[in-house]
């Protein structure tokens, strides 16, 4: 068995860099810098990046037991800083920093850099830098505009930019030199493995009593109930709300898909209490707040009725994350109806068998299972659905006005064949109109943006070049078919700096 840790400091991309060791086989940890605990199968530690600077007063430090241990050390970022710092080099805030795509040229004549070529794309998100080694540390890496990119001693590497996130070039071959050529790591992560020993341990954990859980028909949710079918059978109630939030007819789609999995199903009609709740309301984190402890109660209400302990729910890492949940110093992006929406004061024990897991690694653990294919490659949808996709305050017009515009979006990429290699697309309302032409007379209509990105694990996107007589197409079709619509834009826009979601 090897094992590796990554310590983290509170960057948004600590559990990715987790990810990236499993996606190689090797089981991996995440620690709390003040909570190292090493053992006899550990085999490498990495340190991941963070907001914060070395020097600030609340700043993580360097825990001594990492040091101690002797181990192969791979430091990232404020990681590289951290090292620095350590071991008596200079770290100053830069003048303009380095944010997004930087070409680094490589010293790769050390096997960590083996099969890596000598300049490469990759991606930089700091202020701070190293702008003096520390003694015995020599220079790896070198950024295009002058900054130390990479150092190494002994059997310590430090990198400024991200190997973890897909748009470094090669990035993925430089953490997989560093586990099976620095740390001598062995294979021995395998997620077919993995769910049976949750499996069992939920098993263990439930014993008799009775869960509920929130299906919606998306992938995490999915996988979650069925994961919770194959541990406690009908114990798992599965509760399938409909918020009035949903994409077009997917109210009447999702429940039959959800018991040919044979997941035992309740069907809630809310959509008149959540549409009530939200009126008037215009602020993206109020909306989700709202939208979050409107699920617990329609849960609590139907837990009351079979008496039930639990509420199970979908929560994976990318929602952890970005509800800054999973780390005591990560900044918070957004609350996840699953993570940061939820009451203080809440009657059920949650149950949450992905929060380790990526996206991408739950499409995985469900195929392995024997969920059908269909299921598990449906596009990604927010658990506030399409109140996060209308700018603004959200109403019952509005709503029906977004799902035609979404279908016949979706319906054209699906005609046009390339829907099923887009990872999310979808169709935002803002709250503008603009003035146009239809039938020989002046209108006034709402603006639809839509928005296509691909991405594996959800921490990333690049927006998808969809083919200009596709938009020509989907316009055309949005803007002919749905009187409220006038102009209808593509978003061009990355993650990051922007998130998929709009709000």
């Amino acid at each position: 068995m090897s094992d590796m840790i990554v310590v983290d400091y509170g960057s948004q991309y600590t559990f990715l860099l987790s990810r990236r060791i499993r996606e190689l086989g090797v089981k991996c940890e995440v620690q709390h810098p003040n909570d190292i605990r090493i053992s006899k199968n550990t085999v490498g530690i990495v340190l991941s990046g963070g907001p914060q600077s070395v020097y600030s007063e609340k700043a993580y430090q360097l825990n001594q037991k990492i040091i101690d241990s002797n181990l192969p050390i791979l430091a990232i970022c404020y990681g590289f800083q951290l090292i620095s710092k350590y071991f008596n080099g200079k770290v100053e805030k830069h003048d303009h920093g380095e944010y997004g795509l930087m070409e680094v040229t490589l010293d790769n004549t050390d096997p960590v850099l083996d099969d890596i070529p000598k300049n490469i794309i990759t991606w930089m998100s700091h202020g701070d830098s190293v702008t003096m080694l520390p003694e015995g540390f020599s220079q790896i890496a070198k950024s295009s505009s002058g900054i130390i990119a990479g150092a190494k001693k002994d059997n310590i590497y430090a990198f400024q930019f991200h190997p973890e996130v897909h748009h470094t070039q090669y990035g993925l071959n430089i953490i997989k030199n560093f586990l099976f050529k620095i740390c001598k790591a062995k294979e021995n992560w395998n997620l077919g493995e993995y769910s049976e020993e949750l499996i069992q341990k939920l098993k263990k954990q439930i014993g008799n009593r009775k869960v509920i859980g929130g299906v919606s028909g998306g992938v995490d949710s999915t996988v979650a109930a069925y994961i919770l079918k194959k541990a406690i059978g009908n114990n798992m109630i599965g509760i399938f709300v409909n918020h009035g939030l949903l994409r077009k007819n997917e109210e009447n789609v999702v429940p039959g898909n959800l018991r040919k999995l044979g997941i035992n199903l309740i069907e809630v009609d809310a959509s008149e209490i959540f549409l009530q709740r939200l009126r008037g309301i215009t602020e993206p984190e109020e909306k989700r707040k709202i939208i979050g402890e409107t699920f617990i109660e329609v849960f609590e209400k139907e837990a009351k009725k079979i008496d039930s302990d639990y509420l199970l729910q979908g929560t994976i890492y990318s929602d952890v994350i970005e509800s800054a949940a999973s780390s005591k110093t990560s900044d918070k992006i957004k609350s996840h109806h699953n993570v940061g929406g939820l009451p203080e004061r809440m009657n059920l024990k949650l149950i949450e068998p992905l929060r380790e897991l990526f996206k991408d690694e739950v499409r995985e653990l469900g195929i392995k299972m024997g969920i059908p294919w269909e299921y598990i490659n449906r596009q990604p949808f927010p658990g506030p659905g399409l109140a996060i996709r209308i700018i603004g305050a959200v109403d019952e017009r509005k709503v029906n006005i977004l799902k035609e515009v979404d279908f016949i979006y979706r319906q054209t990429l699906k005609e046009f064949n390339i829907y099923k290699d887009i990872w999310q697309s979808f169709a935002v309302l803002l709250p503008v109109k603009s003035v146009g032409v239809k039938g020989d007379m002046r209108s006034y209509g709402y603006v639809a943006a839509l928005r296509a990105v691909n991405s594996a694990e959800g921490m990333t996107a690049s927006w998808y070049e969809i083919p200009y007589n596709v938009l020509r197409e989907a316009s055309s079709r949005i803007t002919g078919k749905i009187s409220e619509i006038g102009r209808v834009v593509y978003d061009i826009t990355d993650k990051p700096p922007s998130t998929i979601e709009w709000e």
